[in-house]
């Protein structure tokens, strides 16, 4: 027990420092070759206005992005892992990612061509961001009424995957019957993008992640007892009831705030709490929920350097690169390499 505090003593610094090593190399790398003196000078306002442009408008708001969505969509996943005692579960289980996704369908395929707006500036502004939180607000409230109503949690995780798979039905409805100009816009938004966010979205953003974390570490103690099960975590205490609404709202919020900014982020909510728990060697929230956030925010950081290739010229969405990190983690944990399934 005192070798695994004092790894772990170490090993969250260590962790932290990498996030911000690769929140630096964010900056400096990317397909535009920039000098780092040049990127520092423009950081103050001193450099050249195109490098200025390039650091402040581009990168800087980008690495932001990656640094806060990566922590809220890991720390969403935790959560729903622990709540569900599942190891695959994950932000789109309850379908709150799927309602930010039909919002969006429903206002670049139905809406946009109704009513002649442009799919440009709804991507660029408020528009689709809106679209997506009323899509995922409206499924948290469904999901919240479920769980107000249901005893049994693995109720409200069936009720979860059925809405998710209802909306993925009307999606491709929405999808076959619209043309070709909205359709190609709503897949590049399905592929998630961290860039083309404003500072005042970016500080929309940071309010949102900031409720969702707060809720979340709160609710420590209690998912600790969730870890031995419904039966033990009322018998000290936990008011489950309670507990399962605080849970899904944090997770929804969470989830639901980075899908409408930035799109979905394939595998970042399943894989990275496991990444966490195999690195701090704990299923102890109160050390876990900070690493699962560190390590969410350093991986999709590491994600958004490979997306942008650096020297090759070519940007790849950063869902694939997202996915191509975590499916592998995934195929891990269902064989039972690692043990960590034992755990729930």
């Amino acid at each position: 027990m005192r070798e695994r505090r004092v790894r772990n003593a170490l090993l969250m610094p260590g962790l932290v420092l990498l996030a911000v090593i690769l929140f630096i190399a964010d900056l400096l790398l990317g397909s535009t070759r920039v000098e780092p003196s040049e990127i520092f000078t423009a950081l103050f306002g001193n450099g050249d206005q195109g490098v200025e442009i390039i650091v402040m408008q581009f990168r800087l708001p980008k690495a932001v992005t990656a640094l806060l969505a990566g922590a809220a969509m890991s720390v969403s996943g935790l959560m729903m892992q622990t709540l569900f005692r599942n190891p695959l579960a994950g932000p789109d289980i309850l379908g709150v990612s799927s309602g930010a996704g039909l919002g969006v369908a429903v206002t670049l395929l139905t809406l946009t061509p109704l009513f002649t707006l442009s799919s440009e500036s709804l991507l660029a502004g408020w528009g689709l961001i809106l679209a997506a939180w009323t899509g995922a607000g409206a499924v948290m409230l469904i999901i919240m009424a479920v769980s107000a109503r249901m005893r049994d949690i693995m109720t409200v995780l069936i009720v979860g995957i059925l809405l998710a798979s209802a909306i993925s039905a009307v999606v491709s409805l929405l999808q076959y019957f619209s043309n070709e100009a909205m359709l190609k816009t709503y897949v590049i938004w399905t592929m998630g993008n961290l860039g083309n966010i404003s500072y005042n979205q970016i500080r929309t953003l940071t309010l949102a992640t900031a409720a969702g974390l707060f809720i979340a570490f709160l609710m420590v103690k209690p998912l600790n007892a969730m870890l031995m099960g419904e039966t033990f975590s009322r018998t000290v205490g936990v008011e489950m009831q309670k507990t399962r609404v605080l849970v899904l709202a944090s997770a929804s919020i969470l989830a639901g705030s980075v899908t409408a900014f930035c799109g979905p982020l394939a595998f970042i909510g399943v894989a990275v709490p496991h990444i966490a728990r195999l690195l701090l060697g704990t299923t102890d929230h109160r050390i876990l929920m900070p690493g699962t956030a560190v390590c969410g925010s350093a991986i999709l950081l590491l994600s958004d350097i490979i997306s942008n290739s650096p020297g090759g010229g070519h940007i790849i969405p950063v869902n694939s690169v997202t996915s191509l990190i975590g499916i592998p983690v995934v195929l891990w944990i269902i064989l039972g390499k690692t043990g960590l399934g034992r755990r729930f």
